[in-house]
């Protein structure tokens, strides 16, 4: 194991054993250092990646600390993975999201108070007024989102934001035939919405799964082509 890995496992095991709660401060680096059994340059390696992870957090002046530890903030250091995915490791993000995202899209329908279901009307309506693919993103993020905060359940949010960022939209909204697709994307969103209106909470899940199936099966037929497509454009 690298010097690096095992400094990184160690204050792990700290975390996890309750020696670092959330929120606490790391004693200085000589004496974790020395506590650990580590050279001072593989502690700040392994702080460094802690960091990126976002297990830890760096005040300038002040120290480091342990973050909150929250499940959503942790998984904000995955939308790298999903913003440079490709072929299947993206088609398997979309997979994630099918079983994910038709479930709390029926939540909402009976959470949702009129003025959110005013405010996804106003995004749809400015969706269909963009001059280019990436705003279109933009609105449809923001629509689906809004859905998926109704249920209340930040975890699940960020978990959908992950397996579906913007920058992923982007590029294949931008691989298949963009006319088509926004069409066809404006059309489903209007079945979810219209549910929703309805309160009806299974009609909902069956929008959202028909608008994400769509999308997913694009994909993986591109995958089937020869030469191989790219969704990079």
């Amino acid at each position: 194991m690298a010097l690096t890995d095992e400094a990184i496992d160690k204050i792990k095991a700290m975390i996890v054993d309750g020696e670092l709660a959330p929120g606490s401060r790391l004693p200085k680096e000589e004496l974790l250092a020395a506590q650990l059994g580590l050279s001072r340059n593989s502690l700040r390696e392994a702080v460094r990646a802690l960091t990126a992870m976002r297990i830890l957090i760096t005040r300038q002046g002040d120290g480091t600390y342990v973050s909150s530890l929250e499940p959503h903030l942790l998984l904000e250091s995955l939308s790298f993975a999903a913003d440079v995915s490709q072929g299947r490791a993206a088609l398997q993000l979309l997979q994630v999201r099918r079983l994910l995202e038709p479930q709390a899209t029926g939540l909402a329908a009976s959470l949702l108070q009129p003025e959110d279901l005013d405010e996804l009307r106003t995004i749809l309506e400015r969706s269909r007024t963009v001059a280019t693919v990436e705003e279109f993103v933009a609105h449809d993020t923001a629509f689906h989102l809004k859905i998926v905060e109704a249920v209340g359940n930040p975890v699940l949010s960020m978990l959908l934001q992950v397996v579906s960022t913007r920058t992923q939209r982007v590029r294949i909204v931008r691989g298949s035939q963009a006319s088509d697709a926004l069409n066809n994307a404006h059309a489903d969103h209007e079945q979810i919405l219209g549910a929703l209106q309805s309160r009806d909470g299974l009609l909902a899940a069956a929008a959202a799964t028909v608008h994400i199936t769509a999308v997913e099966r694009w994909l993986a037929a591109s995958l089937t082509e020869e030469p191989t497509p790219t969704i990079d454009d």
